[in-house]
């Protein structure tokens, strides 16, 4: 049976649902509690009811029983099957292993960054750096809150902590090189760039000689 992609979303509630059944409402309130909504978007308030849809429809999860009440809506008790039981640890081995495979938004943003000048690029990633000290200072502050709490359920907070430090470390640097002109660019030198390194369009592909990379073995 297809267990679909992984979804970070789909492996919290899987996760959930092994502990026991639940219904969505307990789910959305245990993923703010635990602080899963700062690893997995929720932003959106129908995001755990189409999460629950999709692994329905694969079969990962099953409707125990609905609960009716004359004074709230009724309320849906959902139930790990045992193909969503091995799907969780395929989804979590796929997860913790693979490299590359996420799209963040600021890689995309740096990879424009010359859409800006330097003076304005480096204001900022000025400003991100403040956004990222804030963060880790709530880390720094829900670590200390946590107690003795055991740290494996706090490995999510540590690893973030630990790569928005690294991502710190970088963006100070790129604001130093910036603000003393060591990264810069201006308007002729990116035309220069982009004629150096232009690519061959396929008509100028197609009657250049093969080389040594471009010949078949």
């Amino acid at each position: 049976m297809d267990i679909g992609r992984p979804s970070p979303l789909g492996l919290i509630i899987l996760g959930m649902l092994i502990e026991e059944p639940m219904h969505a409402y307990r789910m959305q309130k245990l993923i703010r509690d635990r602080g899963k909504d700062t690893v997995v978007n929720v932003r959106q308030r129908t995001s755990v009811h189409q999460t629950l849809d999709r692994l329905l429809r694969l079969g990962l999860i099953s409707i125990q029983e609905t609960v009716r009440s004359d004074s709230r809506p009724d309320r849906t008790i959902y139930k790990i099957t045992a193909q969503g039981r091995r799907a969780a640890k395929e989804w979590l081995s796929k997860i913790l292993t693979s490299v590359g495979a996420e799209f963040p938004e600021f890689p995309a943003g740096v990879s424009v960054i010359t859409l800006l000048t330097p003076s304005q690029a480096q204001e900022q990633l000025e400003n991100r750096a403040k956004n990222v000290r804030v963060e880790l200072s709530k880390l720094e502050a829900a670590r200390l809150a946590a107690g003795s709490l055991p740290r494996v359920f706090l490995l999510e907070d540590e690893y973030r902590s630990n790569v928005l430090s690294a991502e710190l470390n970088w963006l100070e640097s790129v604001i130093a090189d910036l603000g003393d002109g060591a990264l810069t660019w201006d308007a002729s030198w990116l035309k220069k760039i982009a004629a150096e390194f232009a690519l061959p369009n396929a008509e100028e592909a197609n009657n250049r000689p093969l080389t040594r990379s471009r010949r078949k073995r």
